[in-house]
């Protein structure tokens, strides 16, 4: 008898609520298509070449059968510059990346120089100038505060750290 009432109010329950007026499904949603952002266009040199940022890469040092050469870039990529020691003709050969015969500009807190450049003939294609072992150029490269740049009409510029390897290529062709 207990049982009666209880289903009572159940039933009633039941009913009131099919009384409730539903609310509609809201309708799908529609997914905006994705905005595309462009990269912005890369900053324009500073002024000042001693606040330009580093050309990414590290400088590795490695010998040969002929001296010892500096090699500057990015891991698994051929090197933007290389100073290269030819022992025997007691000669450095400073080279970037490109085919461009322009004149290159060293820059360095101390020297600014521009020189006559020459393509290798190599693949990848470097253009490269010969300096005598003795030649100033080479320490103000070595010990320049910080860096020194590579710079050349019709290429990017290199921002190259001042690192110990330059040095030590430029001593083993002293030596």
């Amino acid at each position: 008898m207990r049982v009666l009432p209880v289903l009572s109010v159940l039933l009633v329950l039941a009913a009131v609520t099919g009384c409730i007026p539903q609310r509609p499904a809201p309708p799908p949603t529609v997914a905006a298509p994705p905005v595309i952002v462009a990269a912005p266009p890369p900053a324009p040199p500073a002024a000042d070449w001693r606040d330009r940022p580093f050309t990414p890469g590290t400088w590795t040092y490695r010998q040969d059968a002929r001296g010892s050469i500096a090699l500057f870039g990015q891991a698994g990529q051929d090197a933007a510059a290389t100073l290269r020691c030819d022992r025997g003709a007691r000669l450095l050969y400073l080279s970037r990346t490109g085919s461009v015969a322009a004149p290159l500009t060293i820059r360095t807190t101390s020297t600014t120089r521009t020189a006559a450049v020459q393509p290798t003939g190599g693949t990848p294609p470097y253009v490269a100038l010969a300096l005598a072992a003795r030649d100033p150029l080479l320490d103000a490269m070595a010990f320049s505060r910080g860096r020194f740049t590579l710079e050349q009409a019709g290429t990017r510029p290199l921002v190259l750290p001042a690192w110990a390897e330059i040095g030590r290529v430029i001593e083993d062709c002293r030596a």
